[in-house]
């Protein structure tokens, strides 16, 4: 595999619909093979590093978690050139330690969503990919070093629960999630970051907590109000974040070493001369390097 130049790809969530920091911005629609992603793409520049911005929920948070194109979403930042993605995503503590306001470098996943696509592959074309470690280790360092140099509060790993919602967590839910050693809760991240891995991106989560989800006796339950007032805190604390690890993550010169780049290299389990010849045409620029 041929190195390529570093293209930084951000996909936003709740509260975090562009990167105002970005120089020469133009919106742009990519098409994908797999559907309409859920807006158009942000392009531009912090300094010489090139970059990709997605609003996960598109612009006026018009799009459900569970509505999501997520297969068209990573489709077109592969197709945008992206070779990194940060994933920026609010979500519920459901540890007492992490109060609303903290950050979250998320190193695992429990997907407990049922109602969408998660994989690019299937019927003519089928791989097994590895998720035993889902989060890119070099860019989460670079995370961590930015949160440190900006004043970030941020706490370096965890396991975030992926559920269906659109409905917040009953309370027999949180706490059950909280016996099963979950940190924070979310809607987003899966399959998201299954997609990321089968298309050979690095990928890391930063989950942003807005609420204590419902388990806490000391808490309000959840409520959209609630997380809208934190939201806004975190969104300008993840764009500082951002514009501050856009440059040492631009400067890498080498495959990432922990795989993802090549992650496909030994997952098609279907035969060449068994594949089916649109799926090969769909997946040109997911498994494009192998097909």
């Amino acid at each position: 595999m041929s190195e390529k130049r570093p293209v930084i790809g951000v996909i936003g969530g709740s509260g975090v619909y562009e990167l105002d920091a970005l120089e020469d911005k133009r919106w742009e629609t990519v098409t994908s093979s797999f559907g309409a992603p859920s807006d158009q793409l942000l392009f531009g520049r912090l300094g010489n590093v090139d970059m990709v911005f997605l609003p996960r929920h598109g612009r006026g948070h018009k799009i459900s978690p569970s509505e999501i194109n997520y297969r068209a979403n990573i489709d077109a930042m592969k197709r945008a050139g992206v070779t990194e993605i940060i994933s920026v995503s609010a979500c519920g503590s459901l540890d007492g330690d992490l109060a609303p306001g903290t950050f979250v470098l998320v190193d695992q996943f429990i997907d407990r969503t049922f109602a969408r696509e998660k994989s690019f592959f299937g019927t003519g074309l089928v791989a097994h990919v590895s998720m035993a470690d889902p989060v890119c280790p070099r860019l989460a360092d670079q995370l961590e070093v930015a949160a440190n140099n900006t004043g970030v509060k941020l706490v370096r790993g965890g396991t975030y629960l992926a559920m269906e919602g659109p409905q917040f967590s009953t309370r027999a839910e949180s706490n059950l999630y909280r016996s099963w050693g979950c940190q924070v809760i979310g809607m987003t991240n899966m399959p998201e970051a299954k997609l990321a891995r089968e298309a050979e991106i690095c990928y890391a989560t930063v989950a942003m907590v807005t609420d204590f989800d419902c388990w806490h006796p000391d808490h309000d339950d959840v409520d959209v109000s609630a997380v809208i007032r934190v939201l806004g805190e975190n969104a300008d604390n993840a764009r500082s974040l951002v514009s501050e690890v856009a440059a040492p993550l631009g400067t890498r010169t080498a495959i990432c070493h922990a795989g993802c780049h090549t992650a496909l290299e030994y997952a098609l389990i279907t035969p060449p001369e068994a594949r089916d010849a649109a799926m090969i045409d769909k997946l040109d620029a997911v498994a494009g390097r192998l097909l």
